[in-house]
């Protein structure tokens, strides 16, 4: 891999000190940190180098591609990093770096001996066929990669599908279409059997496409090859349509949701002026997640309500949702409401505890629920004639073929994971940090979601927008959000009043 600047320093986390905080036998095996001056820390990626000695490096074949020789510096530097924040004060500390994505001067794997594969898994995602298209391509035109193969089925065509050729001419066209050529699966993870059909088929690159639950079953098959010690490396491209793997600053698929979402706000928009007291609810994805709800709401300007999981809502009462409604009918004759499909869902059922085969809680139809309940409150309890129309685009967003701006991220994700696999580094996500792409340690993807921070500006801004209310019983609610959620700025002790010492010392009960 290289040696690193002599005023770094590489640890592993038992020499770390405790103010790093404590963290288990597992994430220590997972984590390579590398220290420097002034609080720089770098939570680095493994490489192949690692756990196996030995191996023999060859000279990058960008050297010598025509399409690259117009390009200044080909290579990105050993020390390049990349801040994971960058708003900063004066007197704090550098603070985490990535390692910065992107050719490198030594490689890891003879063209010739790649053997590489490719799986999606979970649900469909705007682009990805063009990752499928980008990664084949990469391999191909800029490392002279031959034999590419396709995963059947998601995890469990590992071991249970047919292998599905993959060449330039096969993918060719596939980013104009939407789903994955691949097919895909939710679970199906046995970590022995994928493993196991790996190394019998020799495979030495692994790229797994698909979302936390996936990209956590690709850290599983990383730890056993390296238990192995098999010359394998397993790279992930993040993909989830609800934008909630954190760390990275979007992932792939959300744009193009984001622009297809407001399809279906314009109809119900439409529906609702040409009634009286029209009501068109749209029902969009994001099952923890508001992201998707609250851009298309900001994008659009015609919604009158954005209803989204991190945000809790009342129905019932002064400051509820059907109090706002009857306001805005009388003030506009017509509304147009936005709700995510995990908003909510403690108001709809309390009983409902099954999950799907990835793992994931089986949610109910919070759409198709709030529609029946809009309708029984103003015909029953108002005598309110309204005229609601009910519209759930999920599964047309899910398929369609990704947009101009997802097609060239999913160029960038491709490409990035294809360098790092060929510079020999492993157990990665790739994806942009601060718009500079990065390898992040598969641990630091799967520890938490990415959610809406209610307290942040964003959120703000769509309340301001919409002019909906917070929908925040009490001022100790909004100081509750601000404890769960970290706050772009705090007060110190010094600056607080009578009120807030006393609210403070009501949550601290």
């Amino acid at each position: 891999m290289g040696s690193l600047d002599d005023s770094f320093a590489v640890h592993n986390l038992n020499n770390i000190s405790c103010s790093m905080g404590e963290v288990t036998n597992s994430q220590q095996q997972k984590k390579k940190i590398v220290i420097g001056d002034d609080s720089y820390v770098l939570e680095d990626v493994l490489h192949l180098s690692d756990y196996i000695s030995n191996l023999p490096t060859y000279t990058n074949p960008l050297q010598h591609n025509p399409s690259y020789s117009v390009v200044k510096q080909y290579f990105v530097d050993e020390d390049d990093t990349v801040a994971e924040k960058v708003v900063v004060h004066k007197n704090s500390p550098r603070g985490l770096h990535f390692r910065r994505a992107g050719p490198c001067q030594k490689v890891y794997f003879e063209p010739d001996d790649v053997y590489a594969c490719i799986v999606t898994c979970g649900g469909l995602c705007p682009g990805l066929n063009t990752v499928i298209r980008e990664i084949v391509c990469g391999l191909h035109y800029m490392y002279g990669v031959s034999r590419v193969m396709g995963i059947d089925g998601g995890y469990r065509g590992f071991y249970s599908k047919n292998t599905i050729p993959l060449t330039p001419k096969v993918v060719n066209d596939i980013h104009k279409r939407g789903g994955t050529i691949l097919g895909t699966s939710r679970g199906g993870h046995v970590t022995k059997k994928i493993v196991d059909s790996i190394q019998d088929r020799g495979i030495n690159q692994v790229y797994i496409i698909g979302g936390d639950g996936t990209q956590r079953g690709a850290a599983v098959i990383f730890e056993e090859i390296r238990r192995r010690g098999l010359n394998v490396a397993v790279a992930g491209i993040p993909k989830t349509i609800d934008n909630d793997i954190p760390v990275i600053d979007k992932s792939f698929g959300f744009d193009s949701a984001v622009e297809e979402a407001q399809r279906a706000i314009s109809a119900a928009h439409v529906e609702a002026t040409s009634f009286e007291n029209g009501i068109g609810l749209v029902k969009l994805m994001g099952r923890d997640s508001g992201f998707i709800a609250m851009y298309a709401t900001l994008a659009s300007r015609d919604v009158d309500c954005c209803l989204i999981p991190e945000s809790p809502f009342y129905l019932e009462g002064s400051g509820g949702l059907f109090e706002y409604i009857e306001h805005r009918l009388k003030d506009n004759g017509h509304m147009v409401i936005v709700i995510a499909e995990g908003a909510g869902q403690e108001l709809v059922s309390e009983s409902l505890k099954s999950t799907d085969p990835s793992g994931n809680k089986l949610l109910q139809d919070v759409g198709l629920w709030i529609s029946e309940r809009i309708k029984e409150h103003f015909s029953k309890q108002k005598k309110m004639l309204i005229n609601l129309k009910y519209i759930d685009p999920t599964y047309m967003i899910r398929a369609i073929p990704s947009n101009a701006s997802d097609n060239v991220y999913c160029t960038l994700l491709a490409q990035s994971a294809v360098h790092g696999a060929m510079a020999g580094y492993t157990g990665f996500t790739v994806g942009p940090v601060n718009n500079r792409h990065a390898y992040i340690p598969f641990n630091r993807i799967i520890e938490k979601q990415n959610k809406v921070v209610i307290t942040d500006r964003m959120w703000a801004r769509l309340l301001s927008s919409t002019n909906q209310p917070s929908f925040l019983r009490t001022r100790v609610d909004i100081i509750k959000a601000n404890k769960d959620e970290e706050p772009p700025t705090q007060l110190s002790d010094d600056s607080m009043t009578d009120d807030n010492l006393m609210e403070k010392q009501i949550l601290a009960k």
